[in-house]
């Protein structure tokens, strides 16, 4: 693509419909490019004719334009699809800080609470789920004894206390879902797009990964936020290779959702629900009877 080598209106299209999106597929990027080009050359230009090195063209070209603003178009892939997807995020400030220009404070708890539960509460070394059913989601609408503070202790400035409404946060992940943060899967569980995974990367390690934890010889160091060794991307779904490089996994556990299901055909004899895990309390604490199962 010729006109990929110098910044001209044809990237300055592709940058505009690219930020009203937030994120783009090399396939929805297709009829999108070929129609700017059909403009911009005036001669017909087929979907079929663009290739993904005049999409990663046309993302180099934006990345130079908008990098002095802290602005950077990212690449990951889909943990479940394994489409490549590509986001404009915030390189420098901090995405929850971001996300309270649009969010009320109570939101902003309510959001942190959800996050806590993804990361903390359903993510233990027996089922690293990483993701919450609605119901669960749900019951996550008040803080715990009316405090302001997240598991981790951070507190939301300016939030009431009160929380929110169960019509109130069931809105609220509607809404998530539409903005392209959560997804929600066709078993009911809500979890990070990778829009969300590459805009958050930095906060989860930091909020999530003990960073204080004190090492012991016989010990390994608890990371809640799990990274793959050889491309170094967020897993939050495992099954037989990492969704980003396809390097197989050793053992047999699984991350995700497929860990909830592991975990309730475990636990089928107590008459655990098909969209809640059976070994953790609604409160949060995973309940720790003698159990002598696999991990």
């Amino acid at each position: 693509m010729s006109q990929a080598d110098e910044w001209n209106d044809s990237h300055r299209a592709f940058l505009q419909a690219f930020i009203a999106r937030s994120t783009l597929t090399f396939q929805q990027a297709k009829p999108l490019i070929a129609s700017i080009q059909t403009v911009h050359e005036m001669r017909e230009v087929l979907n079929e004719d663009i290739t993904e090195a005049d999409f990663n063209s046309y993302i180099f070209a934006a990345n130079t334009r908008i990098s002095p603003f802290d602005l950077q178009i990212r690449s990951g892939f889909h943990q479940t699809t394994r489409e490549r997807i590509c986001a404009l995020v915030n390189i420098t400030s901090d995405p929850i800080i971001q996300l309270a220009t649009t969010y009320t404070p109570d939101e902003i708890s309510f959001l942190k609470r959800v996050l806590d539960a993804m990361f903390e509460t359903y993510n233990t070394p027996r089922h690293e789920v990483m993701a919450i059913t609605s119901m669960q989601a749900v019951r996550l609408h008040k803080s715990p004894d009316d405090r302001r503070e997240t598991q981790n202790g951070s507190t939301t400035q300016g939030s009431s206390g009160h929380g929110l409404k169960v019509s109130e946060a069931e809105k609220m992940l509607k809404t998530l879902v539409d903005e392209g943060w959560f997804e929600k899967s066709k078993k009911g569980f809500y979890s990070l797009t990778p829009r969300a995974l590459m805009e958050l990367r930095g906060w989860l390690i930091d909020t999530y990964n003990d960073v204080d934890y004190e090492e012991d010889e016989d010990e390994e160091r608890p990371l809640r936020i799990k990274q793959c060794v050889a491309c170094k991307e967020i897993v939050t779904v495992r099954d037989r290779k990492c969704p980003a490089c396809k390097t197989e996994w050793t053992g047999t556990d699984f991350v995700g959702e497929r860990a909830a299901v592991k975990a309730n055909k475990r636990g089928k004899s107590g008459g655990s629900s098909a969209l809640d895990t059976s070994r953790i309390t609604a409160n949060g604490a995973e309940e720790d009877d003698e159990d002598n199962g696999d991990g």
